[in-house]
């Protein structure tokens, strides 16, 4: 097959495979299309020609319109169609009910934490209040490796820029941030390491921690002491001793939270690596787990997939408003909604936000909607949960770790390196980067593309993957020590 249809109402394909001027593809439900110009993997074909203003549509969805007339056949891309997309919508609820059949879930060897939670990795995290003492947390973790071991699977420093010369919204973001980072079940002790003149002070950090385990949670200010690495190592030593009286033990996967996220996308990663991804999601929640779907501006375009799906009025109300916000908090600061995708989504065949949004929401699968998280909010309820924030990747993934994920899938077209906090597994869309980039792999999901495997069975691979990875497994980003957090900011800058 070079060409699919996604869905039956469509009148675009995509290329499988580059397509020369000339080549006959034959889509089902649309006969025989000679492609009247080279077309690019990823990128689409018009299946009917198109007047200028005519919808296209992909996913079953319109995703942008012609700006010009559109032969059968020619290639459609930034030069011949353009975004729909304006400012806010008066979205309607109209429940579609959505239900998933539970099935028995399997166990993966986790460690089981003093308050009840599961984890997967057993870590000593370094949390700076600020970023003046970045430095001195790098200088900490890479002097205590050899504390590593065993039980003992880590010790990382998370550095940040901020923690100090903000105000308001963003002084009170970056605590929660941080706090809540403090908290997922991966950290099996943190070091909460400040200066002592800043304004993410530590009486703020205790007050927004509220009840904490002190044996876990431990504090230095770097101006109290006459050598904080000598001071901040000991403190290591105590968390190492706590760490290693923890050990794997079986726990049900209806305690994993999985966070789902693609940066990086292509044409191709719609149709292979976010499908699959949203089958996985599906198969946590039916096993009475959960997921959670971030990247608020890759939904726009896209909401009618995720609003249906809501449970009750109350989640619809609560996502209609983030959704309605973001787009505020865009027009707030004069940028147009729409500015999206990037040059290298629409290298790899994205053409508008829509297009790009309707992919994104695949890995959502199709379970219902249960909740609404805001920034630095926590999993409340086992399922499907929306969390508010922007596309930026590793903005996105540290406010996935924040709310508990103990892994995140990441699907990409175009390859990246990077890992968060939580284990990021990186799911490929195309084989191409799978053979170029075999390093920062750990699934490729291009076979689907050439017809190796459908997608049920990569996603009986995916889940088989993410049972290893809970289990101890390393993920690509991990082999190679890469991890790294951003705070999302939006003021001044004292």
């Amino acid at each position: 097959m070079k060409a699919i249809r996604i869905n039956p109402a469509d009148n675009v394909a995509v290329a499988l495979e580059p397509l020369a001027a000339g080549t006959a593809v034959e889509v089902p439900g649309a006969g025989a299309v000679t492609a009247v110009e080279d077309i690019p993997q990823g990128h689409k074909l018009a299946l009917s020609p198109l007047a200028a203003g005519e919808d296209v549509i992909k996913y079953g969805l319109p995703i942008g319109r012609a700006t010009t007339a559109v032969a059968r056949g020619a290639w459609l891309h930034t030069h011949t169609m353009g975004t729909s997309l304006s400012g806010e919508v008066a979205y309607a609820y109209r429940p579609t009910h959505p239900v998933l059949s539970p099935v028995p879930p399997e166990t993966f060897l986790g460690f089981r934490r003093a308050d009840g939670r599961a984890a997967i990795r057993n870590e000593i995290w370094i949390i700076p209040t600020v970023g003046c003492v970045n430095e001195v947390g790098r200088a900490l973790a890479a002097g205590a490796q050899d504390l590593v071991g065993g039980p003992l699977e880590g010790i990382h420093c998370l550095p940040h820029p901020f923690g100090c010369s903000q105000t308001g919204a963003d002084h009170a973001r970056t605590r929660a941030l941080l706090v809540a980072l403090a908290r997922h079940p991966n950290a099996a002790g943190v070091l909460f390491l400040s200066l002592g003149c800043e304004n993410c002070t530590h009486d703020q950090v205790i007050e927004e921690l509220g009840d904490f385990d002190p044996a876990r949670m431990r504090f230095l200010n770097c101006q109290d002491v006459a050598d904080e690495q000598e001071a901040g190592r000991e403190i290591l030593a105590d968390l190492a001793e706590l760490a290693r009286a923890s050990s794997r033990e079986p726990i049900p996967a209806s305690e994993l939270v999985l966070g789902l996220k693609c940066g990086g996308s292509d044409g191709l990663s719609g149709i292979t690596a976010n499908p699959v991804i949203g089958r996985v999601s599906d198969m946590v929640v039916a096993r009475g787990g959960s997921s959670v779907l971030t990247e608020v501006p890759e939904m726009f375009g896209a909401e009618s997939v995720l609003l249906g799906r809501c449970e009750s009025r109350a989640v619809f109300d609560a996502a209609a408003k983030m959704l309605n916000g973001f787009k505020d908090y865009f027009i707030s600061h004069g940028e147009a909604v729409f500015e999206n995708p990037s040059p290298g989504n629409k290298d790899g065949g994205i053409t508008t936000l829509e297009d790009k949004s309707c992919g994104c929401v695949q890995k959502g699968g199709t379970a219902p909607v249960v909740d609404v998280l805001a920034y630095g909010d926590r999993v409340r309820r086992s399922g499907l949960s929306l969390l508010c924030g922007p596309g930026n990747d590793m903005v996105s993934t540290t406010a996935l770790t924040a709310a508990g994920c103990h892994a995140i899938l990441f699907s990409t077209g175009r390859g990246t390196p990077f890992g968060a906090p939580a284990p990021t597994i990186k799911v490929f869309s195309n084989d191409a980067l799978a053979a170029r980039k075999p390093g920062w792999m750990d699934f490729n999901a291009g076979a689907i593309a050439t017809g190796e495997r459908d997608l049920d069975e990569a996603a009986a691979g995916l889940w088989d993957l993410v049972l290893r990875v809970a289990s101890g497994e390393r993920t690509a980003a991990e082999r190679q020590g890469f991890r790294a957090i951003s705070i999302w900011k939006d003021g001044v800058v004292l």
